[in-house]
């Protein structure tokens, strides 16, 4: 029993030494030695490390949905351009002068993605299908027609339910007609005497996409090309000119179940949504 007791298991052994400062070895009094007030004082926060990483998992998500929608495909908006321009009329509407991918709020507040060109004499909202590359329906507007022009945030009423984020563009071509009672409690009407318009989700993807869907620029060429249509074929009996107002857009919409799944689920874009069946 006495032989297992050797001098090298004696606890003295394993205290810790001090480290030598010899030269060119860089000072540890930054380090944790054990002893209290000599804690390690690392970075507060996240590492850089960590921040790139979480940065790459969201920009990664953020690209697959985005990639998700047809209008990025390779060629298919260039498809679509060529064949809204081939539908213009050109004795009637004249020269295509700007074209803007947007989307299109309606009075219960549904998102529909929209192609609006610009002519010499018409403001088109075109109604194009990304997935079967056919343009389905077009909204012909006389710029002549076009009395007033308001952009801002959204707005609804004090009881709403439901809320927009972001700005808008609002463009009025009867500034005299109101809505019918009828009509505002209708979602499918298509009576209403403007259109509102607002970024589409894609804009920030490239440059190309962020000038295509930049309402601001479309905001101030539509009041340029507008005036000149005022001045050009005034409408007799009625004020020439356009009206451009910096105001709040109401949509007058309370519950708006139906927009609220469609927008989160992105209902009125050409999407693609999975394999869908058994």
């Amino acid at each position: 029993m006495s032989e297992d007791k050797t001098v090298t298991l004696k606890p003295v052994d394993l205290v810790e030494p001090e480290p030598d400062k010899t030269p060119g070895q860089p000072d540890l009094q930054g380090q944790d030695s054990g002893h209290p007030g000599t804690e390690e004082k690392g970075p507060v926060g996240p590492t850089p490390d960590a921040v790139a990483q979480g940065n790459r998992w969201t920009s990664t998500l953020d690209q697959f949905k985005l990639k998700r929608f047809f209008v990025l495909r390779p060629g298919t908006m260039d498809q679509a351009l060529g064949d809204i321009k081939a539908l213009v009329n050109q004795d009637e509407d004249g020269d295509v002068h700007g074209v803007w991918l947007m989307a299109e709020v309606d009075h219960w507040n549904n998102e529909r993605e929209r192609v609006v060109l610009i002519t010499d004499s018409s403001l088109l909202i075109c109604k194009y299908d990304f997935v079967m590359l056919n343009c389905e329906h077009i909204q012909r507007i006389p710029l002549n027609f076009v009395d007033r022009i308001t952009h801002g945030n959204f707005s609804f009423p004090q009881r709403s339910l439901l809320t927009r984020e972001g700005e808008g563009v609002r463009v009025f071509w009867d500034r005299l007609r109101e809505p019918s009672f009828l009509s505002k409690w209708n979602p499918f009407t298509t009576d209403y005497p403007f259109s509102t318009f607002t970024y589409h989700p894609v804009r920030n993807i490239d440059h190309r996409f962020t000038a295509l869907c930049e309402i601001q620029s479309f905001r101030e060429q539509l009041t340029e090309a507008a005036q000149k249509a005022h001045l050009k074929q005034p409408i007799p009996g009625k004020a020439n000119g356009v009206l451009v107002l910096n105001q709040p857009l109401l949509i007058e919409s309370y519950v708006g179940l139906m927009s609220f799944i469609g927008n989160q689920n992105k209902l009125g874009y050409c999407l693609a949504r999975g394999n869908i069946g058994f």
